[in-house]
């Protein structure tokens, strides 16, 4: 069974979340959608608690503003969420495999959606190493 996503955008990600649920969904994920449900105007920082309280549920964590920057800043406040910001599909797959991110950020006005739907691929698919230097970095930030 895949793991759920949750997923949340402010209005600059709003567009990049519908079709990534979309894309989701069509490969068999289970999305839990955390707003917004419309393109006007609102702050990013109301979509993200309850995300991150997905997450630690040990589900994985999609957050979409206009660049990203402002999710991951605010993400990365809460205990146990570890928040990457990533614009490129080697940036995903290291965030994975060396840092163990469980919350993805992404830019709705920076990224197409082609991209983006490549980069949550990426993100989704590939595991923490586990290697002894990437947990002790890890154990550091804990």
């Amino acid at each position: 069974m895949l793991t759920p996503i949750a997923i949340a955008a402010d209005h600059g990600g709003f567009e990049l979340k519908q079709a990534l649920i979309e894309a989701l969904d069509a490969r068999g994920y289970q999305t839990h959608d955390f707003g917004t449900k419309t393109n006007d105007p609102v702050d990013y920082p109301d979509y993200i608690r309850d995300v991150c309280r997905a997450v630690s549920k040990s589900w994985h964590g999609i957050l979409i503003c206009g660049t990203g920057i402002g999710m991951s800043i605010a993400a990365n406040r809460f205990h146990g969420i570890r928040a990457a910001l990533c614009h490129d599909t080697e940036t995903a797959r290291l965030s994975r495999q060396h840092n163990n991110a469980n919350v993805l950020c992404l830019g709705g006005r920076v990224l197409t959606a082609e991209q983006a739907i490549e980069i949550v691929t990426v993100w989704l698919t590939t595991e923490f190493s586990g290697e002894e230097r990437h947990q002790r970095r890890l154990d550091k930030i804990e």
